[in-house]
């Protein structure tokens, strides 16, 4: 099995899934959009997963690879019918991509949060293995405001209702962040943009609170991505 990542800032990669991909026997390439790399064939790959990044969806002025990628995303989904997660950004990605809209919020979700299934979650093949509600960690100022006519919210919380949706039967995103890793928090509080969301919503001592709270859940939430992972490796036929 091989897959392709898609990053578009170095320290948002798929943290604690890379110890699960390997011990899958999972190899994967990587795309960094934003130091100018190009995708690769499509058809040598199994799962497409896109990670988080500082950047909104309709920057394409500014940045002209995110029109290239979502057009990546859009034949990866619908033409290919290939294995996809998404993870904030590439969740917001996916939206994108399929012409739904993604906007800013009101006010940005940072923090430790959680986020409940909806009923739609009880006949998802990935959904209805993980526990509701679902704690999770959350750093995101836009949202994805409608999905595409085959697609389901699969879980919401009062701040963003669509946390989570399916498209078809093999594409899966997520606003929050499943893959959290020790270092997440203190390397992402030195990114500007995520740093000033940071502080925004937690105040001046915000990046050391959550660090430590991260530290704490770190347990559970490692926890978590593994029966997530599980789940959606056998949702989306990659075992």
């Amino acid at each position: 099995m091989r897959a392709l990542v898609f990053q578009h800032i170095n320290v948002e990669h798929p943290g604690s899934f890379r110890a699960m991909m390997e011990e899958d026997g999972i190899t994967w390439d990587t795309v960094e959009w934003d130091e100018g790399e190009l995708p690769p064939d499509p058809a040598a790959y199994d799962l497409l997963m896109v990670m988080g990044g500082p950047m909104d969806v309709w920057e394409d002025a500014r940045l002209p690879w995110l029109t290239v990628e979502k057009a990546f995303i859009r034949r990866w989904v619908r033409d290919l019918q290939k294995p996809y997660l998404g993870l904030c950004l590439g969740h917001q990605l996916l939206a994108a991509a399929l012409d739904c809209e993604v906007g800013p919020m009101s006010a940005p979700e940072v923090g430790l949060t959680a986020v409940t299934v909806t009923p739609e979650a009880a006949s998802d093949p990935l959904m209805r293995a993980i526990a509701s509600p679902i704690v999770c960690l959350q750093w995101h100022g836009s949202e994805v405001k409608a999905i595409p006519a085959d697609a389901v919210v699969l879980a919401a919380n009062p701040a963003c209702p669509i946390q989570a949706m399916r498209v078809g039967k093999r594409a899966y995103s997520f606003q929050y962040h499943v893959e959290v890793t020790p270092d997440t928090v203190p390397e992402w509080s030195c990114v500007p943009a995520y740093a000033q969301s940071l502080e925004a919503v937690l105040g001046p001592d915000g990046a050391s609170e959550f660090a430590a709270a991260t530290e704490a859940a770190l347990p559970e939430l490692s926890n978590g991505a593994r029966s997530f992972w599980r789940a959606f490796s056998a949702a989306v036929g990659l075992r």
